[in-house]
């Protein structure tokens, strides 16, 4: 992988054309003062000494060293060595609900977006630990598999729509099951499930798979999206609402019952979210309670600096320049190295 490191530094690239259209117009005007002695030709002949193609060899050679110096304080890097590299820390699956429902504005700016902020910010705070995505509506699907590589799994989350999932419905026992799967069977940290939905679950025994993951050291906690007397599912925009069969309107409410029930059968914490940050407090309340232990972890390497080839070819194009001198020498004049 290519990156330069202080890429802010290559709009000094702009500075390019203008130097050739500065050297340019001096030919001109160097051309123009000329013609005022006289013929071009005759006075040729009065100058032999004076060489104009030297003065184009060293202005582009000066050129070509202003722009790889250019590059140089960009600062190129690479770095596409994967490491294994050891840290303390703790896993979590993060499963999160992306059925229609979690459309629902009940909670700003709706569900699934407050969800998808609360995460961002809880993958901030993490270190040294590793962490993995899945997403689910009626069925589930992996999306990021656990990992320390945090701005990955932040882009994957920035990506996220209930379109993802074409089978609609909550399948939160599918999501338990495929979580506990996701593990790394190796480790020994402590690891965690941190389940986002509205507990509106229809399709599968959610319960009894929240204590199957308990069975096995695995807690299952449930971040509660939405408010109990519920809200309409907005469709296509301009004040359009999810409609039943009958031409109702559907208003789907959080199901904390449900929600509670899933997280005292995985032994975990159970908080409803709102408008506030008292979710995510409780979850990094949680997860700092949990016991690190040695990880291994594949990353990349640190991006190695990459500055000296250009550099020495810098210094020579300049040295290049330095000697190319810009009249002829009378002992070499006869020399056609520059015709």
């Amino acid at each position: 992988m290519f990156r330069f490191a202080n890429p802010e530094y290559l709009y000094l690239l702009f500075v390019l054309p203008v130097l050739v259209v500065f050297y340019v117009y001096s030919i001109i005007r160097k051309k123009k003062a000329i013609k005022k002695y006289g013929n071009p030709e005759l006075l040729s002949e009065l100058m032999p000494e004076v060489s104009p193609k030297r003065e184009h060899w060293k202005f582009w050679l000066l050129f070509g060293a202003i722009t790889v110096v250019i590059f140089v304080i960009a600062g190129p890097q690479f770095g596409s060595k994967l490491e294994t590299i050891k840290r303390q820390g703790v896993e979590i699956m993060v499963c999160l609900d992306v059925s229609n429902s979690m459309l629902a504005e009940d909670v700003a700016p709706n569900r699934l977006e407050k969800a998808k902020q609360m995460l961002s910010r809880l993958t901030d705070g993490f270190s040294n630990d590793k962490v993995g995505l899945i997403v689910f509506a009626g069925d589930a699907f992996t999306q990021l598999p656990i990992t320390s590589d945090y701005i990955s799994a932040k882009m994957f989350l920035s990506s996220i729509n209930p379109s993802m999932v074409s089978t609609q419905g909550t399948a939160i026992g599918a999501a338990i099951n495929l979580a506990v799967r996701s593990f790394t069977p190796s480790e020994v940290s402590d690891k965690a499930i941190i389940l986002i939905t509205d507990g509106e679950n229809h399709e599968d025994d959610a319960i009894g798979a929240a204590k199957a993951a308990a069975e096995k050291g695995i807690h299952v906690n449930i971040v509660g999206m939405g408010q109990l007397n519920g809200s309409p599912i907005p469709i296509g925009g301009n004040n359009n609402f999810m409609k039943d069969k009958e031409g109702n309107v559907v208003v789907t409410k959080l199901s904390e019952q449900m929600c509670q029930e899933i997280a005292a059968a995985g032994q975990g914490l159970y908080v409803r979210a709102d408008n506030t940050n008292s979710a995510l407090k409780a979850l990094q309340n949680e997860i700092g309670k949990m016991n690190k232990s040695e990880l291994d972890g594949k990353v990349y390497s640190e991006y190695d600096e990459q500055f000296q080839t250009l550099a020495w070819i810098a210094l020579l194009l300049l040295i290049a320049e330095f000697l190319i001198l810009n009249r002829k020498n009378r002992i070499f004049r006869k020399v056609k190295l520059f015709s």
